[in-house]
């Protein structure tokens, strides 16, 4: 029998690809709401950045990849006094705000941290800015840098709200990929040809699993993988501005497009157009650092501690009523073997507040761990149930719950009240009581590194929208510097 000879017609770009270009280049955005919530991630994404140089483990991946290289407009890394190529700079950045998982969050089917784009845009941006500058043209103001921020937010954010890659083994940050090659493709210059031509690249390059974000693997990949995915997005950018051809049917190809190969046939599904949704409904971690799926479970925890501190060796059980995704994702019984397995551990992140009163960064590291076994001795007396209507309405578009309650249970009988969170102080709903902790929050994240008069400059700009949206980005980012 003879082999099946295949028509080599090139098809027409699929319509998802046309669809994310064209929302790139003509939206306009209109919503007060989604410029001024852009503006509160800047802000909240530079001061986890900041607090991430903290931390050794991070700073070690930082830098120029030979050392003593020297970049011509480079983009600066903030907190630090690198200046690096842009795609190695977008790699840098987007280490530095996943470090801590501190940084907003989306969830729908699909979760993830839409600021994470910001490592690609800030390095991009920040190039393009003194570049232009050097050729006696017009910067970049930090106005370009809101706009490709809500687009990119809103990019990965519709995307995942009816397609569920951790389902079949994926990393959500093959979302950031995307959403980042789309917006810095359009920063540099990129027609709407171009930039389909760049986010078929980045489908083709597929997805990373997910093993390094479960037990019993889970490890510090999860914190720069983002960075990663912003940085690929550069340089695909960069590799189509060149003349790098697009494959148009890199979703529907039948056999070798990404939905047969990577998503089990299944074709990806929209409920939604593109507009500014997903930066008005994005998640803050205000309160602790920590996945945000345990962000009430930590919160009740810390509410229910003046009834149990001095009663912890009398705990006989303790019941976290919680959703399916806290579940399948973050739940976990066993050894905790480094401080990335310890921040995606339900058990843990509602221990140590229960314990101690507070969640904080330092708190998943091994010293601490080690220094204090009530944590594994209370993870051991949890149980963890799913509330049907938790699951439910973390689905639901008028809600977007993300529920937990807890409860505390002691051998003679006696217990706390049920303690129940519905949504955590980062939440749309809770948006008045947040948003001056929010900026608190940035204030004492930007003293960790910078001296405290710059801590002020800063505060005061982006408080001021008109001030912080008219400054070139070269400025900006100079004000970071170190």
């Amino acid at each position: 029998m003879s082999a099946t000879v295949q028509f080599n017609a090139r098809p027409d770009p699929d319509r998802e690809l046309v669809d994310i270009a064209r929302y790139v280049t003509d939206y306009q955005i209109t919503s007060a709401e989604a410029w001024d919530t852009a503006r509160l991630c800047l802000m909240d994404s530079l001061g986890c950045a900041l607090l991430a140089l903290r931390f050794p483990e991070c700073t070690k991946l930082l830098g120029p990849l030979v050392e003593g290289t020297v970049v011509p407009h480079g983009a600066r890394v903030p907190g630090t006094q690198f200046r690096l190529d842009p795609v190695k700079a977008a790699w840098d950045i987007g280490c530095l705000i996943r470090w801590l998982d501190y940084n907003d969050t989306w969830l729908a089917a699909e979760w993830g941290h839409p600021s994470d784009n910001l490592g690609g845009i800030l390095a991009v941006a920040d190039y393009l800015s003194q570049l232009n500058v050097a050729a006696g043209k017009a910067p970049l103001l930090m106005r370009d840098v809101l706009t490709a921020m809500i687009k990119a937010h809103e990019i990965q954010g519709v995307i995942a709200l009816e397609n569920s890659f951790n389902r079949v083994g994926l990393c959500h940050v093959l979302l950031v990929r995307v959403a980042s090659t789309a917006v810095v493709t359009a920063m540099l210059g990129g027609s709407q040809a171009q930039i389909i031509d760049a986010l078929s690249q980045a489908w083709l390059d597929g997805s990373s699993l997910r093993t390094y974000r479960h037990a019993p693997n889970a490890g510090p990949r999860k914190s720069w993988a983002a960075g990663d995915a912003t940085s690929r997005a550069v340089r695909l950018a960069d590799l189509t501005l060149r003349g790098e051809i697009g494959y148009p049917s890199v979703l529907s190809a039948p056999t070798w497009g990404f939905q047969d190969v990577s998503f089990k046939g299944n074709k990806l599904a929209f409920t939604r157009d593109y507009g500014s949704y997903v930066m008005e409904n994005i998640l803050f971690k205000i309160a602790f650092p920590a996945e945000f799926h345990a962000q009430t479970a930590a919160e009740a925890a810390v509410q229910l501690h003046p009834l149990v501190k001095d009663r912890l060796d009398q705990i006989a059980r303790i019941v976290i009523h919680t959703h399916e995704s806290a579940i399948r994702i973050i739940s976990k019984h066993g050894p905790l073997n480094n401080p990335a397995d310890r921040d995606h551990c339900l058990q843990y992140m509602t221990a140590v507040p229960l314990a101690f009163g507070a969640l904080e960064a330092e708190h998943y590291e091994d010293d601490f761990h080690q220094a204090h076994p009530v944590i594994d001795q209370l993870r051991e007396r949890m149980e963890v149930v799913e509330e049907p209507r938790y699951s439910r309405e973390y689905r639901e578009a008028d809600k977007r719950s993300i529920a937990n309650a807890l409860q505390v249970f002691f051998h003679d009988g006696s217990s706390t009240p049920k303690l129940e969170v519905e949504y955590p102080l980062g939440h749309r709903r809770r948006r008045a009581e947040g948003i001056p902790l929010l900026q608190e929050k940035f204030r004492r994240n930007l003293a960790t590194r910078l001296p405290a008069a710059r801590v002020e400059q800063l505060v005061a700009l982006c408080n001021d929208p008109q001030a912080l949206a008219d400054m070139p980005v070269h400025e900006f980012m100079a004000l970071l510097v170190i």
